[in-house]
């Protein structure tokens, strides 16, 4: 029988995260809709689970809007029907509740984007005024002006996604691979000083996984252009520390295209013990690590999105108009538009 606590707890866990104005609460009616989807991601029959389908917009969660979601919460499902979907689920295959976790975790951070994207203010000239200094004179005044918001709208978007990515990207692979990362606090691997010898510093780790002793370092991609020699340094040192404390450090990484920063980066991993991964062998070793349910999670819906997006060849930029009124932002060329909706 299913761990009743344990189903309430995992229930808890997709419902919601944050606190405060950032926290972000999806419906029963939205969570349902979500294991609907996962259910038939993986093929499972509704009637041997005693769950009857959400009626959906698109078979492909991308597809979907999340205005359709929005929408869900008006739909009545009691708690009870969504505890008890869970629980069917789970009893099916225990992997199921780290597949709708995952799920629920990343359709919340795309319902806070599209918050975002919603409320994210128009700057105003006290905080942009002074820069007019290196750029005044070189063309029209009203235009000047009107560029030097966009763009102070537009990098203040960039960064919220780039902060909202980082709470979810690398936590999603990581449980993936059935592990978690790990802050510097309380990482069992130490930096080592001058001589070797490991001291109370620790390191952060991408993923821990504990059951095979492996820590990974995650990446898109390891580019000539690297961050700097000091911080290259740091990511030298990460396999040889972790050897130290009696890991297996692995390095993985998505992006296919080589690097001469790369190959000095993966020799390193395997001179001290390590592993190395990159592009499809990559992606094959997370969904052997993942099993036949997550795996299913990592083709549906983190490959495909990177794939895609790294698929786009721009040897020149299209040339792209943006709009702005009270009710909403566009984005557009001549085949496609984009409409981020005001409120």
């Amino acid at each position: 029988m299913t761990n009743t606590a344990f189903i309430r707890n995992l229930y808890s866990k997709c419902k919601m995260h944050g606190s405060g104005d950032a926290q972000v609460v999806i419906s029963d009616g939205e969570l349902f809709s979500l294991i609907s989807i996962a259910i038939s991601d993986l093929d499972w029959s509704f009637n041997e689970l005693g769950v009857d389908p959400v009626e959906l917009p698109n078979n492909s969660y991308y597809q979907i809007p999340i205005s359709w979601f929005d929408s869900q919460a008006n739909v009545n499902v009691p708690s009870d029907l969504v505890l008890n979907a869970l629980s069917a689920c789970f009893g099916k295959d225990n992997d199921f509740g780290l597949f709708i976790e995952n799920l629920s975790a990343l359709h919340r951070r795309r319902v806070k984007y599209q918050r975002i994207l919603s409320t994210q203010p128009m700057p105003n000239m006290d905080q942009i005024g002074p820069r007019v200094l290196l750029e005044y004179g070189g063309c029209d005044t009203t235009l000047l002006a009107n560029w030097m918001v966009w763009r102070k709208w537009i990098y203040d978007i960039d960064n919220r996604s780039a902060q909202e990515t980082g709470y979810l990207f690398e936590p999603l692979l990581a449980s993936c691979l059935g592990g978690e990362p790990v802050g510097s606090r309380n990482s069992p691997v130490k930096r080592l000083d001058s001589d070797g010898q490991p001291t109370s510093k620790g390191r952060q780790i991408d993923c821990l996984v504990p059951t095979n002793n492996r820590t990974y370092e995650l990446k898109l991609r390891v580019t000539i252009a690297a961050s700097g020699q000091g911080r290259f340094g740091e990511e030298l040192s990460f396999p040889v520390e972790s050897q130290a404390a009696g890991f297996i450090p692995v390095l993985l990484v998505l992006d296919p295209t080589p690097s001469s920063r790369l190959t000095e980066l993966s020799n390193k991993f395997l001179e001290s013990g390590g592993e190395f991964y990159q592009g499809e062998d990559a992606w094959e070793h997370m969904e052997h690590e993942a099993g036949e349910v997550v795996s299913i999670f990592i083709e549906n819906y983190i490959k495909p999105a990177i794939q895609d997006i790294e698929e786009i060849e721009m040897p020149v930029l299209q040339s792209i108009n943006l709009s702005w009124t009270d009710q909403a932002v566009e984005i557009s060329n001549e085949e496609n538009s984009y409409l981020l909706t005001r409120s």
